[in-house]
């Protein structure tokens, strides 16, 4: 999330992984894939900035994580056919996996 400011000086926060473009003429305009629109103080090169600080700052924190902290995580093997059949059914192997 990104925290931009309306024109009224409220400051709100904004998934930026949902902005599909952004606009400047002259006002800065967020457009959400919703079709949500946003108007904003910040210029549109502001926006850009705050987007790559926040997506660096992501992709820091996942680099600091060591193996095995957090949550495990685990594939299903199968296509979605195999959730029909059963309990278990998903993560057989498939003849041609083996």
């Amino acid at each position: 999330m990104i925290v931009v400011t309306r024109l009224n000086g409220s400051r709100f926060a904004v998934n930026a992984d949902l902005i599909e473009r952004i606009q400047e003429n002259p006002d800065t305009t967020l457009v959400m894939v919703g079709g949500a629109t946003y108007v904003v103080r910040e210029s549109l090169a502001a926006v850009i900035s705050l987007i790559a600080d926040f997506r660096a700052l992501v992709l820091a924190g996942a680099r600091d994580r060591t193996a095995g902290e957090g949550p495990q995580l685990s594939v299903l093997r199968g296509d979605a056919d195999d959730l029909d059949r059963g309990p278990g059914a998903a993560t057989r192997l498939r003849p041609t996996e083996r």
